[in-house]
């Protein structure tokens, strides 16, 4: 693929009823995409979205292949597929944390994020690119998010391996961002109340940020589409960091 080549605008997007999920699908329309979005039952019931729609469970492998090929049915050949699906970890200490939510944690993002690209990237077409959700978390440990930290870190690296599996027919890249004000901080979009309180700061932490300000779901979005795009054409197996400057690799 070069610079100059056109992919299919068919993308898919799991997790599309979360707060940057609704977003990305909404750009990306505005941007000629021809979107079909994948979520939770309750998420896309609380968000219906204006795309084709599927619900699937993203631990579900058979659900995911199903998924995988209603999606490329109902908008025509897959360019893009991007996971936003996953869950944070109730927040405590790594040690403390029960098994059951650490195997819970741990299936919910990296297995999910692996049964996923594995369903899709058939029904890519040449040339084609996947984004994965990642986390300034897996990069950087903070006390608190050991299992999801270790759940992202291993969605970075998979992003790696299978970017040099797929080459040069797929491109393989993930997004880290950081804490921005959607419902994923209280749980996820269908999994908790989007209102419900939280623990973090804002205010304290735009401080820290040299940005000075929390990330919005936009300033995620942007760089995913980039990913997609014949503008990324050369660029595979790398996390993209936003975070405002909170963490420069």
């Amino acid at each position: 693929m070069n610079d100059k080549t056109e992919t299919p605008r068919g993308l898919a997007v799991l997790g599309a009823a979360g707060g940057i999920g609704r977003d990305l699908c909404e750009a990306a329309s505005a941007r000629g995409w021809q979107v079909a979005a994948l979520d939770l039952p309750a998420s896309l019931e609380r968000h219906a979205p204006p795309h084709p729609s599927r619900a699937v469970d993203a631990t579900d492998a058979a659900a995911l292949d199903a998924a995988a090929a209603r999606a490329r049915d109902a908008v025509g050949p897959l360019g893009g597929f991007v996971n936003l699906a996953g869950f944070m970890s109730p927040h405590a200490p790594l040690a403390e944390a029960p098994e059951a939510i650490f195997k819970e944690v741990i299936e919910g993002n990296l297995t999910g994020t692996f049964l996923a690209a594995r369903a899709f990237a058939p029904r890519l077409a040449d040339g084609g690119a996947m984004v994965f959700a990642g986390s300034g978390l897996g990069h950087m440990a903070r006390p608190g998010f050991g299992p999801y930290g270790a759940a992202k870190a291993a969605i970075a690296q998979m992003a790696k391996q299978m970017a040099l599996e797929w080459a040069p027919r797929l491109r393989v890249n993930c997004v880290a961002p950081s804490a921005f004000d959607t419902a994923f901080l209280r749980g996820g979009t269908g999994r908790a109340e989007e209102d419900a309180p939280i623990g973090l700061d804002f205010d304290a932490y735009a401080q820290a940020v040299p940005m000075k300000r929390i990330a919005q779901a936009r300033d995620v979005t942007g760089p995913i589409l980039f990913l997609l795009s014949c503008d990324a054409a050369y660029v595979t197996g790398q996390t993209l960091h936003v975070n405002g400057g909170t963490f420069m690799p």
